[in-house]
């Protein structure tokens, strides 16, 4: 009941405090600066408590809750840096002090400085603050050289280092010039010791000093394996035990900043002097004897540091053939496992001498991980080392990457945290390919598994990996699976579905069950196609989908599907960007073709049709920008595509794009084989549309054609009167008529008066030329030259001064004909 009471008084007390807080979520700068002197009140108190606890952690929410940066007092930030560096300070208050302080960071008033900081956990909590200023008063080289010092002078019995680690670690991703040769050399044997000779007994528990203490406590034993046997071997990360020692801690801290210090201790590789004596014997017996019967004593840091790291790599990959008791450990070993790979790269790229011990490990390791779907993630990094080092080591690594690319998309596209390894794995392996960049090609199909599953982590990696997969082999089958993705997405959605023995089977939604969908898929007529779908590699076929979009159309309202839709507009942008850029007259045509097929012939999903249909449509004006023939060359497929336009509205974009690139192109300037015959056959059929949209009555099922349609249809079919100039008389009369309709619409017409006003303006304008059709060939149809900045700059030749021309001699005639 007290606590129940004393718990109401404090919420009353922060709403007093806090009122705009408690009011709107925000706090008022007013409010701030008097909770500022409440916090440097009991920060001034020889005896920090718990009310000084509870301050900091609000004062902490405050200005971490919020983007702006928050102001406060000069007083108030002098006093939580006095605080962080008090000796006998409380450890929670100094971690409360950094993290306010961090979070002002970058900061003018701050003079905290970690030149006479001796304590390892102190100087951690400094050096967290100084880092994050950004180097303006070169922080980073400060506390990278008291480290350093900390670091040399610490004795046996000095303080710990496990708080100075992650410190130097830091500074080495930051500013890695500012350490000198003697300060690298001593952390690599630093590193050594701690890797290799850190000790194999437990440590010793801390106990209270009761009755059941010291004296009578069982002795410490020794580390134990993950499956429980006791270690034989030198402690590693995967050593387990009941308490560690403080070297078996930097153990375990010295393997996570492995890989990041040889990178960069040796960023060129060796820097010992015999390096190219040993790169030049590596095939031999010779060599690789030598390097393994070396006294590592003998060796230069650098080189010893290898050494000891490549035993230990073997160490882990022994001890992950284990069996663990925990699931806890067996994911540590797969992680470690991983870590291993990735360090013996960084050591045979280094020293080519290692590359001999290490194959054959690796060939074992990937053999047996071929067979175990649990540590499939080590697959990735074996397979970065065969493409590093297959050449150098004369491997295939064929084999290795045709498994990788076949196998895991198809099982594990559901697993996202390996979706998106895979997906950079490919993205950052591209310049080594070499020639296996026909596998990854090959292997889209897969590869897009992982994209359609997880299309919103995935969409910017593969709009970076799009260019490298196409190819002008693969383009139009790839544009197909690109528009089919939501389809896929579905259709893996109803794999898993029909396979509960899955590994990461999501919780499914018991409403969007579709007990026909599933059963229908089961049947033979749907195999086939669903199979294509799902297959692993590029076939070369395309099959017409239809029939599955139908089948899977109770899925396309999955949270999962409407998100791959709406990553597929950006993924044709990419996939456009590239393909243009080597697309020669025979694909494009394909790619044109493609676009007009697949416009009506989208899985449907909500708002999926629209947007896809914007794409398609400035892509296919591209296309004619690039190769102008393509409009003759698919005259007959152009013309059956205007012809067979059931409704405008569901295709007014594409529609659109055709007409204005048939009036653009389809003309003697551009292609020599373009025939009156065909100016008069696309003439008749927009005719007939054009007709056909204007004439029809809109209703609540058929609404009325947008504008912009009906400009560009009229303006078309005047491009192809001006060029065949028996039809002017036609198209004159249909477009007076078109201007009498706009200005006099029908009264069960709702065609608003700004549309009216824009067709019955364009339609003026086209008359108007027509009345000189030399000038209207010349305005509608322009040379190639008129795009050079001569015609619009020159007052001679311009084009505006043509359209003047023409104006003042239609208003002198129009003048005339009145008087």
């Amino acid at each position: 009941m007290r606590a129940s009471k004393q718990k109401k008084t404090k919420h009353h007390e922060e709403v007093q405090l806090f009122p705009q807080t408690a009011r709107h979520g925000g706090i008022q700068d007013e409010e701030l600066q008097k909770f500022c002197s409440r916090v440097v009140k009991l920060l001034q108190k020889e005896e920090l408590g718990p009310d000084a606890v509870d301050a900091l952690q609000r004062l902490f929410l405050i200005v971490s809750a919020t983007k702006y940066k928050r102001k406060l007092e000069k007083t108030c930030v002098d006093l939580l840096q006095t605080t962080l560096c008090a000796p006998k300070c409380p450890e929670q208050l100094q971690l409360l002090c950094t993290a306010i302080l961090r979070e002002r960071s970058p900061s003018d008033d701050l003079n905290l400085s970690c030149d006479h900081v001796q304590n390892s956990r102190q100087l951690s909590l400094v050096a967290s603050v100084l880092l994050a200023q950004g180097d303006k008063k070169e922080e980073v080289r400060s506390v990278g050289q008291r480290a350093f010092r900390v670091l040399e002078s610490r004795q046996p019995e000095g303080p710990s280092l496990r708080h100075l680690l992650p410190v130097v670690s830091k500074v080495t991703h930051l500013a890695p010039h500012t350490l000198h040769e003697d300060q690298t050399n001593l952390l690599s044997k630093r590193l050594v010791d701690w890797l290799r000779y850190a000790s194999v007994q437990q440590g010793v528990p801390h106990t209270s000093g009761g009755f059941f203490s010291a004296p009578r406590a069982r002795q410490p034993g020794p580390v134990t394996e993950v499956d429980g046997a006791v270690a034989t071997d030198f402690f590693t990360v995967l050593s387990t035990g009941q308490h560690f020692t403080e070297d078996q801690w930097l153990n375990v801290q010295a393997f996570s900043m492995l890989r990041a210090w040889l990178l960069h201790s040796s960023p060129r590789g060796p820097s010992s002097p015999d390096t190219d004596d040993k790169s030049e014997l590596e095939g031999s017996t010779l060599s690789v004897l030598s390097a393994t019967s070396t006294a590592s004593h003998l060796l230069p840091p650098q080189e010893r540091l290898r050494e000891k790291a490549f035993e230990y790599c073997q160490r882990l990959i022994e001890q992950s053939t284990r069996r663990a008791l925990r699931k806890g450990d067996s994911d540590l070993q797969k992680a470690c496992l991983v870590e291993a790979v990735l360090l013996l790269d960084v050591l045979c790229r280094q020293d080519p001498s290692f590359l001999y011990r290490t194959l054959s490990c690796l060939k074992a390791l990937h053999a047996r991980l071929c067979g175990d779907p649990a540590r499939v993630r080590a697959l990735l990094p074996i397979a970065q080392f065969f493409l590093n080092h297959g050449e150098a080591a004369a491997v295939d690594s064929e084999a290795i990457l045709q498994h990788l690319f076949t196998r895991i998309p198809c099982e594990l596209f559901h697993s996202p945290m390996l979706a998106f390894e895979f997906v950079c794995f490919c993205r950052d392996s591209l310049p080594v390919f070499g020639r296996n960049l026909d596998i990854l090609r090959r292997s889209f199909p897969n590869l897009f598994k992982l994209l359609a599953w997880n299309s919103p982590a995935l969409t910017s990696e593969f709009v970076a990996l799009l260019p490298s997969l196409v190819d002008s082999g693969t383009a139009v089958e790839m544009l197909h699976a690109l528009l089919d993705l939501p389809c896929l997405t579905a259709a893996l959605d109803l794999q898993l579905r029909l396979s509960p023995a899955a590994a990461e089977r999501p919780l499914w939604d018991v409403s969007v069950r579709n007990p026909s969908c599933l059963e229908a898929s089961r049947d033979p007529q749907f195999q086939g196609l669903l199979q294509h779908l799902l297959r692993a590699t590029a076939s070369g076929t395309m099959e017409r989908l239809a029939p599955l979009h139908q089948l899977l159309q109770p899925l396309a309202s999955l949270t999962r599907v409407v998100q791959c839709a709406e990553a597929v507009p950006t993924l044709l942008q990419a996939f456009f960007s590239a393909v243009t850029q080597f697309a020669d007259g025979a694909l494009s045509n394909q790619l044109a073709l493609l676009l007009l097929e697949r416009s009506d012939s989208l899985y449907q999903v909500p708002q999926y049709e629209a947007h896809v249909h914007r794409v398609l449509s400035s892509q296919f004006l591209v296309l004619c920008a690039r190769h102008p023939s393509l409009v003759v060359e698919l005259a007959k497929e152009l013309l059956e595509f205007v012809g067979s336009v059931s409704s405008v509205h569901s295709r007014e974009a594409m529609l659109t794009a055709v007409v204005w690139a048939v009036g653009e192109y389809l003309s003697v300037s551009w292609d020599r084989r373009c025939t009156v015959e065909q100016i008069n056959r696309f003439f008749e059929a927009l005719e007939a549309l054009l007709f056909e949209v204007t004439q029809s009555r809109p209703s609540a099922t058929l609404p009325k054609c947008p504008p912009r349609v009906i400009t560009v249809l009229m303006t078309t079919l005047t491009k192809l009167a001006s060029r065949s100039q028996d039809l002017i008389p036609r198209v004159s009369l249909f477009l007076s008529k078109m201007r009498s309709l706009a200005q006099n619409p029908a009264p069960s017409s709702d065609r608003c008066g700004e549309d009216a006003g824009a067709v019955c303006t364009r339609a003026a304008e086209l008359l108007t030329l027509l009345k000189m059709p030399s000038v209207a060939q010349f305005v509608l149809t322009p040379s190639a030259e008129v795009s050079e900045p001569r015609y619009h700059r020159d007052t001679n030749t311009a084009l505006p001064l043509a359209l003047r021309t023409v104006s003042r001699l239609v208003e002198k005639e129009a003048g005339l004909l009145l008087g």
